[in-house]
């Protein structure tokens, strides 16, 4: 569907805003979805972009709705994993279950694949099937030594199930994988293995701020500040 100059530069704006701020400020691309939404709801690209806005704030009867919206506009199965996260979200694991054995799974390309492996093994986390949602994860892509943008994020998962179940040893070694492959920091995965090894992360500049409160050096007067050299702001 094409739309006036004017009106798709309005949409165009409030489109850009979604992507920039749906990470650090979810909240606010929300409201410029929304805006979006209200001038163009019958172009696919606004759709879409207001179910991941919707998604981000946790709204998911609103962002499947509009999941559903696009993928009626547009044909396309990419949006199916997160249309059965959204599942999740609402509490209904069995049909995100359902979701991972449609044809449509097998329409996805690599990477919407594993997106759908691992909501599916989120799903059976949900329901308490901790070792199935082990044997889920557990398949080529993670064996493979060739790093992929999904890769940390599925290390990662294995790792994290493999903890639940109390294999230690296990875990740790795909957290180290998963660092290893989380070039941009997708996933705390170093914060797990500091946590792990039993490793204790210090502010060093709220210690020394406390020292310097507690007992004032040599040479200082408590009125006139120190002797030697600036104050510290």
């Amino acid at each position: 569907m094409s739309l006036p100059k004017t009106l798709a530069e309005d949409v165009a704006r409030n489109l850009v805003m979604v992507a920039r701020l749906i990470d650090e400020d979810p909240e606010e691309a929300y409201a410029y979805s929304r805006i979006a939404l209200r001038l163009a709801s019958r172009v696919a690209a606004v759709r879409e972009a207001a179910g991941f806005a919707a998604y981000a704030t946790q709204k998911y009867a609103e962002a499947l709705a509009e999941f559903r919206a696009a993928r009626r506009m547009t044909g396309s199965v990419e949006l199916w994993p997160v249309m059965a996260d959204c599942e999740r979200g609402l509490g209904r694991p069995e049909k995100a279950l359902a979701m991972a054995g449609e044809p449509e799974v097998r329409k996805l390309d690599k990477a919407g694949q594993v997106e759908m492996r691992l909501v599916a093994a989120g799903a059976r986390r949900d329901l308490g099937q901790i070792d199935a949602a082990i044997v889920t994860l557990q398949s080529p892509e993670l064996a493979s030594s060739s790093v992929q943008s999904w890769t940390p994020r599925l290390r990662y998962a294995y790792a994290d199930a493999l903890l639940e179940v109390g294999r230690k040893d296990e875990a740790r070694e795909w957290f180290g994988k998963a660092l290893e492959a989380d070039k941009d920091g997708s996933t705390d995965a170093s914060d797990r293995l500091a946590e792990l090894d039993g490793v204790e992360f210090v502010d060093v500049l709220d210690d020394e701020s406390d020292d310097t409160d507690e007992t004032a050096p040599e040479g200082h007067d408590e009125q006139d500040g120190p002797v030697d050299g600036p104050a510290r702001n």
